[in-house]
């Protein structure tokens, strides 16, 4: 998993060494392991917020780890153009290449560590795919799309698009060195990522490397959910084990705790993770396919809009891509 790394961790800045003694660490709510599906024009994906109620989810929706997969040259597939409103896309891309375009005008190319953010707000189409180099090549391919809720107040936003590079992610280790911690969006210990963000959140991508530990300081007002790239550890208070899949959701306290296995499989050396947390928004949630609103009602509209081309118009010039542009309601 390649994503952004450093020659030496012992260079970055460091957490600070928690006293066990009066630090308040989260226990392990619910361990759940991540059935396998596809989306888009057929990608292999792990639907990571499976089994999980929304309340424990908030400000958060839905997260898909996007392979990891090899495509052979021809197989690698993207998403055509669908529709979204009311919530925000962030795409982050730890191995491969991943073209987007969106009707507001938004768009690029992301590769190992960069992350696109998508606001669509009160309404966007965009697309989602491997460029046409890649696809008569074929190649590994692994990445994240995690949803964000917006608030009543903010559904309805103007639209906005972030290219954020890898390199712009704030970068920092454990007192050991044994981790290599990125944050994307919000902050750790000080530490801020480039991510602008309309709900505040935490999102940090982290390696641990065999038999190393983490004790990572979390905003008590958030909250706080663990998910395992690849690899095996424990985590929680208790040592909960965990491997590539699985999603641990945490309890109250102020931080969390994850330890690395001594011994990892061959294929992934390390502990990695994806960590995310923010200030739960509590109120209604209204989702079906594309849009996530307070409301039923707003859910039609969204519809009827779409139908009636208020969410944008497809640029002439597009992403090439092999599947048709209806939205997925799924």
């Amino acid at each position: 998993m390649p994503a952004i790394t450093v020659d030496d961790v012992l260079v970055l800045p460091r957490l600070p060494k928690l006293d066990a003694a009066t630090t308040e660490y989260r226990a392990v709510r619910r361990l759940i392991t991540a059935p396998s599906g596809f989306e888009g024009e057929g990608f292999p994906v792990r639907r990571a917020f499976a089994g999980v109620p929304l309340t424990e989810l908030d400000p958060f929706i839905h997260l898909d780890q996007m392979g990891e997969v090899d495509y052979a040259p021809g197989e690698p597939k993207g998403t055509p153009w669908h529709p979204h409103r009311g919530f925000e896309t962030v795409t982050y891309i730890i191995d491969g290449i991943f073209d987007h375009q969106d009707s507001n005008g938004g768009g690029g190319t992301i590769t190992n560590g960069d992350t696109q953010w998508m606001t669509a707000g009160s309404g966007i189409l965009h697309i989602e795919a491997p460029p046409e180099h890649l696809v008569v090549s074929g190649g590994l391919f692994h990445g994240l799309q995690l949803w964000v809720n917006l608030p009543r107040a903010k559904k309805m936003s103007p639209p906005r698009y972030q290219d954020i590079r890898g390199r712009e992610a704030s970068l920092l280790t454990t007192p050991d060195g044994g981790a290599l911690i990125r944050v994307i969006a919000g902050e750790v210990d000080g530490h801020q990522g480039p991510g602008t963000t309309h709900t505040p959140i935490t999102i940090a991508h982290v390696t641990l490397q065999p038999g190393a530990a983490l004790d990572l300081p979390w905003r008590s007002d958030y909250n706080a959910l663990v998910y395992v790239l690849g690899g095996r550890g424990k985590v929680g208070t208790e040592g909960r084990p965990v491997h590539t899949g699985q999603l641990a959701v945490h309890g109250p306290g102020e931080a969390l705790r994850v330890t690395a296995d001594e011994r990892q499989d061959a294929h992934t050396p390390a502990l990695d993770l994806y960590i995310m947390g923010g200030e739960p928004i509590r109120e209604p949630v209204a989702h079906y396919g594309p849009f996530v609103m307070n409301t039923r009602e707003e859910l039609v509209r969204a519809f009827e809009d779409y139908q009636a081309g208020r969410l944008g118009v497809i640029p002439a010039k597009r992403v090439p891509h092999s599947g048709g542009e209806e939205p997925p309601v799924s």
